[in-house]
């Protein structure tokens, strides 16, 4: 089974003095990173769990929704 590509955003956080990156598709999930690069990388390890629990527990797994607007 081929896993979807959802959306991710990336953005700093002054407060945490981070980047973030976060799934809108996927309800609170979300991980950060010293570096933008490093935040992306540690995201799909947290898409992986997030993925993996909604499997082992039962939830609906959702379809990737969230598109950037076509140029």
């Amino acid at each position: 089974m081929r896993a979807p590509h959802y959306h991710i955003n990336v953005f700093w956080s002054d407060d945490d003095g981070l980047w973030i990156a976060g799934v809108p598709d996927l309800k609170y999930c979300s991980s950060h990173g010293e570096t933008p690069e490093a935040a992306i990388a540690n995201i799909q390890d947290a898409i992986e769990g997030w993925l993996e629990t909604a499997r082992e527990v039962g939830i609906d797994i959702p379809e990737p929704q969230y598109r950037a607007a076509a140029a």
